[in-house]
């Protein structure tokens, strides 16, 4: 089952595009031998080092830097060089002098920044340094700092201003964070973690200064410091997962305190374990800054198994203290949630049953332990006989797999292990990740998580419609209709009819007769969309019997 909420899977994707962004792109040097084509790049590489140091004036140690690690803008000159292994070098380096190349980018990809990324940091209408020395002196000045040259493009990416600083005022500005009791190393892993502070003008702002407030008393006062490694990237990791509960909304400078005492989590457990963990609270779609505290306030929570551990809907609601007579009403509300779920999936379980509140209120009073100590009463408890029959039928049918993941996907809904979740399984189409897109196009229109849940259970074809199509119908409801969401609840059919052939043709017939005094019958949407043809035209008879023709050529008219 999925583990990954819409918003872990944005955050993965991010993830993994800046990894993929690294690896060899398509090179256009083919026309060199295999054998000889790592050689002619280090010959290249070597070149150029020497053209920004003896022709550009560059520092050495710059012109290194850049000569080393600008591999793909190397690939076009390289490409209009003949090659000969004896006299490349010279023939590259004569190639430099008479054919400029743009300096800033190979600069940019020196730094971090992709091939796909660099046109839009290039300055525009500007080729060399010479022309606009504050960028190369920027970076000059990060790179004494401590700040490893492959890694300023992290600042780049979300800072650009520090780049057109002045170099001493940046100088200035780092200093001033060591004063903190931060040497250059931490200073340099909570710069990358948190480019802001580097950027704006003037003084450092209140923002920069609250969160150095912060990480003053995390890393000095609760000596977390002398727990993490010398070195620029641990201190970057630590930063990060320290940046991950500001990104919930915890307030800067409020909760250096609560983090130094909960200092253990941003060394014991991995980053993207956090963040699978907050995507498990974010899904409950309860305030995200209460989230980041109730994690800093009882870290233990992320020592449970948040993933794996089956549960029985009803005896998991009983452990947390339910009572029995809302446990009825649930059981009869929303008789499709229960049986048996996935513990990653009991977030949408509690939206799906309206609880979510509920439960979160619970975790942050104090009852959180409840989640870490909950186990099915006995092997058997809520097994459903009817679904572990259809499952046994999904497994032996022709497409195992297609139909699992659909069940998955209405499990990851809500949707517990019954009869009534196999019924729905029937009625939808597509794949797994088309009907996710389907639901989520529905909930961001504004519908409430359990009443879709609801609406499904009644109308699951309302899933088998792309989004866009989805969009459309609720725009026309809305904006055409003067109808709220609300109505979809009543008559959930209404998203599965045809827009232009039913829907817009039939409102719009009915809306002209009423204008035109014709019918005083106010029918409602159901009644004017859901009506057979037959049974629709009969009864524009018995309003009118020469309404039948004026809608047939409305509705010729409409097709045309």
């Amino acid at each position: 089952m999925p583990f990954f909420s819409s918003n872990g899977i944005r955050y993965l994707r991010t993830y993994l595009s800046r990894k993929l962004s690294s690896l060899p792109k398509p090179s256009n040097l083919y026309h060199i031998p295999a054998k000889k084509r790592s050689k002619v790049i280090r010959l290249a590489q070597s070149a150029l080092t020497d053209y920004f140091h003896s022709t550009r004036s560059l520092p050495f140690v710059y012109a290194e830097h850049i000569g080393k690690n600008s591999f793909y803008s190397l690939h076009d000159p390289i490409s209009k060089v003949e090659v000969s292994l004896s006299t490349f070098a010279k023939s590259f380096e004569r190639f430099l002098r008479y054919h400029p190349i743009n300096e800033f980018e190979f600069f940019f990809e020196s730094i971090g920044i992709t091939q796909e990324e660099i046109s839009g940091f290039l300055p525009p209408y500007k080729f060399f340094f010479a022309e606009d020395g504050r960028i190369l002196n920027a970076a000059g000045a990060l790179w004494s700092f401590g700040f490893p040259w492959n890694k300023l493009g992290i600042l780049c990416r979300a800072e650009a201003s520090i780049f057109n600083k002045d170099a001493d005022d940046l100088s200035r500005r780092l200093c001033e964070f060591k004063s903190c009791g931060l040497n250059n190393v931490s200073v340099v892993g909570i710069c990358l973690a948190f480019p802001f502070v580097l950027g704006g003008n003037g003084d450092l702002g209140v923002e920069a200064r609250a969160l150095f407030d912060d990480l003053k008393r995390v890393f000095v006062d609760s000596d977390l410091g002398s727990l993490v490694e010398e070195n620029v990237n641990a201190w970057y990791e630590i930063c990060r997962k320290i940046r991950l509960f500001y990104d919930l909304g915890c307030e800067k400078g409020k909760v250096g305190e609560l983090m130094g005492k909960s200092r253990n989590i941003f060394i014991q457990f991995p980053e993207d374990y956090l963040v699978r963990t907050i995507d498990f609270f974010c899904r409950l779609n309860v305030r995200k800054a209460d989230i980041g505290l109730l994690l800093l306030e009882s870290p233990e929570i992320l020592s449970f198994d948040l993933e794996a551990p089956v549960i029985s809907v009803m005896g998991f609601l009983k452990h947390f203290g339910l009572g029995l007579q809302k446990s009825k009403s649930v059981a009869r509300m929303y008789p499709y949630i229960l049986g048996r779920n996935k513990m990653v999936n009991l977030p949408h379980v509690m939206r799906a049953l309206d609880l979510h509140e509920w439960f979160f209120g619970l975790m942050r009073n104090g009852n959180h332990h409840l989640l870490g100590n909950y186990v099915l009463s006995h092997p058997d408890e809520d097994l459903d006989k009817d679904y572990m029959d259809g499952l046994e039928k999904i497994q032996s049918s022709k497409t195992p797999v297609h139909t699992i993941n659909k069940l998955n996907f209405l499990h990851g809904i809500g949707f517990g292990e019954n009869s009534l979740t196999m019924k729905v399984l029937e009625h939808v189409h597509g794949t797994s990740s088309e009907l996710q897109e389907r639901f989520d196009c529905l909930l961001h229109a504004g519908l409430e998580f359990s009443n879709l849940c609801t609406m499904i259970r009644f109308m699951a074809k309302i899933l088998n419609q792309k989004p866009e199509i989805l969009e459309r119908k609720v725009d026309f409801l809305i904006q055409e209709m003067g109808l709220s969401l609300q109505y979809l609840h009543v008559f959930p059919a209404y998203l599965c009819f045809n827009l232009e052939n039913r829907i817009k043709p039939r409102y719009g017939f009915h809306a002209w007769l009423a204008e035109n005094g014709l019918c005083a019958t106010n029918y409602s949407l159901s009644s004017m969309i859901a009506t057979s043809d037959k049974n629709f035209i009969a009864r524009l008879y018995s309003i009118h019997p020469a309404i039948p023709k004026l809608w047939f050529e409305y509705y010729s008219h409409q097709k045309d």
